[in-house]
């Protein structure tokens, strides 16, 4: 049985060795044991190459967070990115009610995000991205339900290359981990909170 994915099939060529390298790393990261991470159909049309990951930051049977993390790769160069690499990421997360009401809240959001890539020493260039502050009100047959608020993080940046042309994928995996669990509220992860992530091993990553 063919168990690829359109995430993973290679499309009409060899997928460069640099993307198979970043994949690779993506699918050995290890992370901490209350986020669950999957591969999912990568995008089309947004690069020749891409990768795709799903992530839920769980705690018993309730999602605190979720969020897609998506890797991109033009081998000859993006003018806008100013690398060969892309990371692209959506991150959504409940709100307390104190929290959603606070006007630095997006300020705060965007930190997180800078920071998670900062404190795990990774290189990157061309940040770019909006963080929304969603707020629900129901009304009639279900006015009973209380107000409901969401933040959403949409993101982007470029993964400083290294040996090979191929950048860290790993540790920006790890960090992008770190902003999914700081938005749901889990505590700083200690030395030994951490496992392997197991994704399923595909054929070839996606050739658009």
């Amino acid at each position: 049985m063919d168990d690829t994915t359109e995430g993973d099939r290679d499309a009409g060529g060899t997928a460069p060795l640099p993307f198979r390298a970043a994949v690779d790393a993506l699918r050995s990261a290890r992370l901490r044991p209350q986020i669950e991470v999957e591969a999912t159909p990568a995008p089309k049309r947004l690069a020749a190459f891409a990768y795709a990951l799903e992530a839920a930051v769980v705690d018993g049977d309730q999602d605190l967070a979720d969020g897609r993390l998506v890797l991109l790769h033009e081998p000859s160069g993006h003018d806008a990115w100013r690398g060969t690499f892309r990371l692209v990421t959506l991150v959504r997360a409940e709100l307390e009610p104190e929290m959603a009401a606070d006007p630095l809240l997006p300020d705060v959001c965007w930190a997180w995000l800078t920071g998670a890539l900062q404190a795990r020493g990774l290189s990157y260039g061309e940040p770019s991205g909006t963080v929304t502050r969603a707020s629900s009100h129901y009304f009639g047959g279900l006015a009973e339900r209380p107000a409901a608020s969401q933040i959403e993080i949409r993101a982007s940046w470029t993964p400083r290359e290294g040996l090979g042309g191929v950048p860290d994928a790993a540790a920006h995996l790890t960090a992008w981990c770190d902003l999914l669990a700081q938005v749901a509220g889990l505590p700083p992860a200690g030395p030994g909170d951490a496992s392997i992530v197991t994704l399923p091993q595909r054929r070839d990553p996606q050739a658009r």
